[in-house]
């Protein structure tokens, strides 16, 4: 009678084609899985200044009292009370904003005041408010027509609203008026 004996495991041909499928697949996503990464970081950068400003309006109705938005140069801000100066929240740049522009305009504007009915008012050193913020990347880390570009508008009553700026028709729930 015939002894078969059966193979257990894979055999070393078997797992460099394997690998080598596995490396090919890797490379066609690669460029997506970049391109993904980069849009997640506009978007995540968004959504915490969008969090910092709704906070901002948010404690100056609880508190009745004027509180201030400052926006810093790196994507960092903090919120506080606006006399006598206290911080409420803070938000470090490190945190999760490397390599994403950010635009305001007016361009020299840093700081927005919410009153305690949530309206933006002056700032009370005298500086513009910013009314709206665009967050990019660089052409050089994302080319523009895959990158997913954002932008935060502020309203003279206080709405703070995130919309994407390349959305042409306006029944899209993301264009931006």
């Amino acid at each position: 009678m015939l002894n078969l004996s059966r193979q257990h495991g894979i055999s070393l041909i078997e797992m460099m084609i394997g690998l080598a499928i596995f490396g090919i697949l890797v490379m066609a996503g690669l460029p997506s899985y970049t391109a993904w990464i980069q849009n997640t970081k506009i978007r995540n950068t968004a959504e915490s200044v969008m969090s910092g400003l709704q906070l901002a309006r948010s404690e100056a109705l609880r508190r009745n009292t004027t509180v201030q938005f400052t926006f810093g140069a790196d994507s960092d801000w903090t919120v506080s009370v606006a006399n006598p100066l206290t911080t409420i929240q803070t938000r470090p740049s490190g945190q999760g904003s490397a390599g994403v522009t950010a635009v305001r305009t007016p361009s020299t504007a840093t700081t927005i005041t919410f009153n305690s009915l949530g309206r933006v008012v002056a700032n009370g050193d005298g500086t513009a408010s910013f009314t709206q913020i665009d967050f990019d990347v660089p052409a050089t880390i994302l080319p523009a027509d895959q990158s997913r570009d954002l932008r935060i508008t502020v309203g003279s009553g206080g709405r703070v609203r995130l919309c994407d700026p390349n959305v042409a028709e306006a029944t899209d729930t993301r264009y931006c008026s």
